[in-house]
């Protein structure tokens, strides 16, 4: 499946105005201080991953995206400005964004993105779902911005206006490795964002602590022998305090550390990358001892056996069994801020 697109230029000049709000507002982004006597052209274009993470590519004048849109799933919306002058604005902010830099906030929180100029910028929506294995113990999100121009954010940031400048050539298969590598770059910019805020009022935090831990578990997966002690030895703490801060999030490192490979499994599982290797090879590739025992722990997570969840992925990638909407049916739904 290709990008889905739209543009003004389709439509008679007296009826861009309109057109365009509607397209925007089936995209979930409505519009407010556009002129209809003198409607710029616009357009954009918008795919949807695999992991149900969505792109959108915005070029429009002047003009305010905002709103506050509910019962929707949670996710989080982020923002990067590729070319032009744009202000984030919220009840207590009002921050000008600089090309590169990243507006981002919870869906269902109220925010408003202000386009100064004529402006070139992507939207994206994450699930919470595609985020929660990095954030165990959410912190408290709200509507912010990250700087583009150095540490993390700047990786992120170049990801996405890569991701943006290619994106009407991208099909969702492509756009694989682009999730994996956002979630984990937007996962670890906001866990830097909310230990910098938790950090503001308790240098200790049990929830920052627990960031940390997940992030030293993530990078250590593969490796079979992963205990809690030698978890606990990475981070220069004792063992009972890592069962303790896991026990404050309601979950124990063992059942923890088993859906971390679970997940990557799965997602292994999923991806044409990796078509090539057995599901043997790929529950040993993330620190799995056997298969029967990962073949049971799958079916019990996901309600089928890997295999049969791999086979299910592969006809959902073939053309003949892709249901209305992925062929174009319709609209994506994109919703954000």
């Amino acid at each position: 499946m290709k990008a889905w697109s739209f543009s003004t230029e389709s439509h008679p000049r007296a009826e861009r105005a309109e057109a365009w709000r509607e397209a925007m507002g089936r995209l979930g982004l409505p519009i407010e201080g556009l002129s209809d006597g003198e409607p710029a052209a616009a357009s954009v274009i918008c795919l949807t991953s695999p992991l149900g993470i969505e792109f959108a590519l915005v070029e429009a004048g002047a003009q305010t995206i905002s709103g506050r849109l509910s019962g929707q799933p949670a996710a989080v919306w982020l923002a990067v400005l590729l070319h032009g002058e744009a202000t984030l604005v919220t009840d207590d902010l009002a921050v000008g964004v600089s090309t590169g830099d990243i507006a981002f906030g919870p869906t269902g929180q109220a925010a408003a993105l202000r386009l100064d100029t004529r402006s070139r910028l992507l939207f994206v929506r994450a699930p919470r779902v595609a985020l929660d294995h990095r954030l165990i113990k959410p912190f408290n999100l709200r509507v912010g911005w990250l700087e583009g121009s150095k540490g993390v954010p700047r990786i992120l940031s170049d990801l996405l206006r890569g991701t943006a400048e290619e994106l009407e050539n991208l099909s969702v298969d492509q756009l694989r490795p682009v999730d994996l590598a956002l979630t984990e770059f937007l996962a670890q910019c906001l866990i830097e964002q909310g230990a910098a805020n938790a950090d503001a009022l308790d240098a200790a935090t049990p929830t920052s602590h627990l960031q940390r831990l997940c992030q030293t578990i993530e990078t250590l997966l593969p490796d079979p022998e992963l205990s809690l002690r030698r978890v606990a030895n990475e981070e220069g703490v004792s063992p009972r305090y890592v069962q303790k801060l896991f026990a404050s999030a309601n979950e124990t490192f063992s059942h923890y550390l088993r859906l971390r490979r679970l997940e990557r499994c799965r997602i292994d599982l999923a991806s044409p990358q990796h078509a090539r290797l057995s599901i043997s090879e790929i529950c040993f590739r993330w620190g799995f001892n056997g298969s029967a025992h990962f073949s049971r722990a799958f079916r019990e997570q996901y309600g089928q056996s890997p295999r049969e969840f791999r086979q299910g992925r592969e006809r959902e990638t073939s053309p003949r069994f892709q249901p209305a909407a992925a062929r174009g049916a319709s609209t994506p739904d994109f919703t954000v801020i």
